[in-house]
């Protein structure tokens, strides 16, 4: 493997923000002296889940509308971690905002970075079971849609003309290597 060194800092400078977005230049200068100007999301250390919902032999997934594509999306529940909180209470919470479910059993399957290039942020992927009918208010500003899916067919949801989420084609391959693994040893 190669060692390489990593590229010195020269500066950093805010030059845009929204109500979501800090976005910086970085003046960086490469081992072999070349100088580049990139630009990223201000990091932070606010993580996000991301919940595979298992309720008897099905995936549980919601169509939530995606305003950057300009149309529903399939996929699974997600949101933020608020301050305070574990990876388990907001995946616990975020389950019962966004599909009226709590669960007893969850369990991280991983963490993911998301365009590392441009974001520090790190989406948690966790399986939810044991669940139980809970619900709590979200921020969503319409009801979100429920789709059941069967685990038997899990994968043919790759070719769902609505499921085209980089962070929800990830999970269904953890969550295929989860259950795949948890029915082996049955």
């Amino acid at each position: 493997m190669i060692d390489l060194k990593k590229p010195k800092i020269l500066n950093v400078n805010d030059i845009a923000h929204s109500s979501l977005f800090n976005i910086q230049s970085v003046d960086l200068e490469f081992s072999n002296g070349i100088k580049r100007v990139y630009e990223r999301m201000k990091p932070t250390n606010r993580e996000a889940v991301l919940i595979i919902p298992v309720i008897g032999d099905e995936l549980l997934l919601i169509r939530e509308y995606a305003v950057a594509i300009e149309q529903y999306e399939l996929g699974f529940p997600k949101g933020a971690i608020d301050a305070g909180e574990s990876i388990l209470e907001a995946a616990n919470r975020e389950l019962k905002e966004e599909i009226g479910f709590g669960a007893r059993k969850l369990e991280l399957l991983t963490k993911l970075t998301m365009a590392p290039s441009y974001f520090s942020s790190k989406m948690n992927i966790l399986i939810a079971q044991d669940l139980y009918p809970e619900h709590l208010e979200g921020d969503e500003p319409e009801p979100l849609v429920q789709v059941r899916w069967p685990i038997s067919d899990m994968m043919s949801l790759l070719e769902h003309p609505d499921f085209n989420e980089a962070r929800n084609v990830s999970a269904l391959f953890f969550a295929q290597r989860y259950l795949h693994t948890k029915n082996s040893r049955k």
